[in-house]
């Protein structure tokens, strides 16, 4: 009996030693690699306590879509179970997926979840499987409202089990220019439409590049507008509606070029993208008048004849109190708004501001509610052509917010605009979920799509890769914006130290080719006096730039492939241009000794002149390296390096 007994026990003891429940949350969960935020343990993303659908939970981790995160098991897992939710923390019903891959394989889909829907209950058998991925995947909504949670999760296993990191140390590259030098006879580069309404102060520089001086003049120039010989900057007002077709010249001693510009007169400002420089990324609350002015030096110098005009302040201008007839005027920083504007203006450049339709603005300094027409006429005054609108503490105002409640507040400032006499570029900023859907209603030339971007490649394309969700809004004057340019010398206004951007050369080409393709203004975020050749080069590639400033403002598509994906876009010349881009935003690394190999390696796309609605002969043209590659009457090959890109104009043959 004593020997059965023994037996039995030797026979249990293995289960009893190596059979064991680990916790989700008792994993190195800094691994998990999510394109928002920062995994919480045991709380929502956002550090509250985890509650979805009105449940709370005492254990989990809130992340935020996309994530992925990478367990290790040695083959040695049994099971894996929980529950998934989407978390009551988000604002709004943002739609998100969660999805279980063993061995690169699904194993289990949630289906597409969203704020209010009870937890999903998941159990899957993890029997001979050497690796685990959960992932949370974007909705079909973009990723702005994505709080994610993995509740109760445990691992059943009979050893030990290990994160990893899913994403592959960078190879540190050289940055390289593809754009030619200048050359020295003039070429134009401005915009080929522009709009004004009646009235309104009318301020136009002629782009141009070319050795100086350069001797500027225009053709058919309507009565009200006179040109600068020397600068190129045209001014004056128009009262009669209409459109007129202007020729612009630019001459030196070695050639000359024009162009017809398209002047309409009417109710439509911003017919192409803005092009400009915005303070937050580099300076964020630290901004001041000298760092401005310098901004506005250096785009004179080096940008404006590529086409760049805006030189914007973002937040922490304002000061802390208003007069006593409710003006809002300049902190310390800024003790003369006017003059700043008027030296902008002397340049041939436009001045941008930022508020809020809150009481207070995102840094918390004052903001506009319920002062929409006195800071409106006062920014006519001082000469604004720019205002970003973000939505910041409103919710003070309307604690549980609607769609059309979170619209009123921009209607309310789109009116004051109206009543005042100047042209003002009106930014629905960030905050507002589906924005695209009624941003041109309450009167927005562009609206923030988005959550903020930083210089990471995984934030990058989660912004830029889903951009096809509202693509179908985009025309002239109504732009989706993903926020802006991450190249240069970034970080400060992100509580971080100034760096160059943390994207490869290769992932910059990529996000400026995508950024144009898109229609999205261009906003350099940048510390311009620190700007180096290849940071330049990227912002001054004209034809590049082309793309997004084409009059037709045409709605981008994408194509998904094995090796990324293509973008396109149909362009007012009759050409189209297409973005074959490496990228695959759920990528994974599943063996991290795979990553020096997956980085040096070429990429192959193809595309049919069919997949792009074409049929006939077409020229294709390298944007970047500004040459001809040959011609095409059927499907076109091209290479790409990792996250980069090959950028291309299909110009028909005729």
């Amino acid at each position: 009996m004593k020997k059965n007994i023994i037996l039995l026990i030797l026979l249990l003891f293995p289960l009893c030693v190596f059979s064991k429940t680990i916790w989700l949350d008792k994993l190195n969960v800094s691994l998990m690699y999510q394109d928002w935020g920062t995994a919480q343990v045991n709380k929502s993303v956002l550090g509250l306590p985890l509650k979805v659908a009105g449940t709370n939970y005492q254990r989990g981790i809130g992340t935020h879509s996309i994530s992925r995160f990478l367990v290790n098991l040695n083959g040695k897992a049994k099971s894996l179970s929980g529950f998934v939710g989407a978390d009551d923390s988000n604002d709004y019903s943002g739609n998100m997926e969660f999805q279980i891959l063993a061995d690169k394989k699904v194993i289990w889909q949630s289906g597409i979840m969203h704020k209010g829907m009870p937890a999903k209950a998941f159990s899957v058998n993890l029997k001979n499987v050497q690796k685990v991925a959960l992932l949370v995947t974007e909705g079909g909504d973009g990723i702005m409202y994505d709080h994610a949670d993995w509740l109760n999760v445990k691992f059943e296993t009979s050893g030990e089990i290990k994160s990893e990191s899913v994403i592959p140390e960078k190879i540190v590259t050289e940055k390289y220019i593809l754009t030619p030098k200048e050359k020295e006879t003039p070429k134009i580069n401005s915009p080929k439409v522009y709009g004004v309404r009646p009235g309104s102060p009318f301020l136009y520089t002629v782009a141009a590049t070319g050795k100086r001086p350069i001797v500027f003049s225009a053709y058919q120039l309507p009565d009200g507008l006179s040109i600068d010989k020397e600068t190129g900057i045209i001014t004056g007002s128009l009262e009669k509606k209409g459109t007129y077709n202007v020729i612009v010249r630019a001459d030196n001693e070695l050639g000359g070029d024009f162009r017809i510009v398209r002047i309409i007169v009417g109710d439509k400002i911003c017919l192409t993208p803005p092009m400009g420089w915005n303070s937050w990324n580099c300076w964020g609350l630290g901004v001041d008048d000298k760092k401005v002015k310098n901004a506005a030096d250096f785009m004179s110098r080096k940008l404006i004849n590529h086409g760049w005009t805006y030189v914007n302040i973002d937040d922490g201008w304002e000061a802390d109190k208003r007069t006593v007839d409710n003006e809002l005027m300049g902190n310390y920083k800024f003790p003369d708004f006017k003059g700043l504007s008027d030296y902008i203006h002397s340049k041939g450049l436009k001045f941008g501001i930022y508020s809020s339709p809150g009481p207070k603005t995102c840094g918390g300094y004052l903001a506009s509610y319920q002062y929409e027409e006195r800071d409106a006429q006062t920014w006519a005054k001082w000469g604004v052509d720019y205002l970003k609108y973000d939505y910041c503490s409103y919710n003070e105002v309307a604690p549980v917010p609607t769609e059309d409640l979170i619209k009123e507040p921009y209607v309310v400032m789109r009116k004051a605009l109206d009543k005042a006499n100047r042209d003002i570029v009106y930014c629905v900023g960030y905050g507002a979920p589906n924005v695209w859907n009624w941003g041109q209603e309450a009167g927005g030339n562009f609206w923030r799509t988005t959550r903020d971007i930083t210089d990471e490649w995984n934030v990058v394309t989660a912004i830029g890769c889903f951009q096809d969700v509202c693509a179908q809004v985009t025309k002239p004057g109504c732009y989706n914006d993903p926020d802006m340019l991450v190249v240069g010398k970034l970080g400060q206004g992100w509580g971080a130290k100034a760096h160059d951007s943390y994207l490869t050369p290769d992932e910059q080409y990529s996000h400026i080719s995508l950024w144009c393709l898109l229609s999205a203004p261009l906003l350099i975020g940048c510390d311009m006096d620190n700007m180096d050749d290849f940071t330049l080069n990227l912002l001054t590639n004209d034809e590049v730039i082309a793309v997004d400033q084409d009059p037709l403002a045409m709605p981008s598509k994408k194509i998904i492939t094995d090796e990324g994906q293509i973008w396109y876009k149909h362009l007012e010349d009759g050409a189209v241009a297409v973005g074959f881009f490496n990228i695959d935003p759920y990528a994974i690394l599943w063996n991290q000794k795979d990553s020096e190999q997956i980085q040096k390696m070429k990429y192959k796309m193809t595309v049919t002149l069919s997949q792009l609605g074409l049929n006939g002969k077409y020229m294709v043209h390298d944007l970047w390296r500004q040459k001809d590659l040959g011609t095409v009457d059927n499907s076109f090959e091209t290479e790409m390096p990792y996250h980069g890109v090959s950028f291309v104009k299909f110009v028909p043959v005729k």
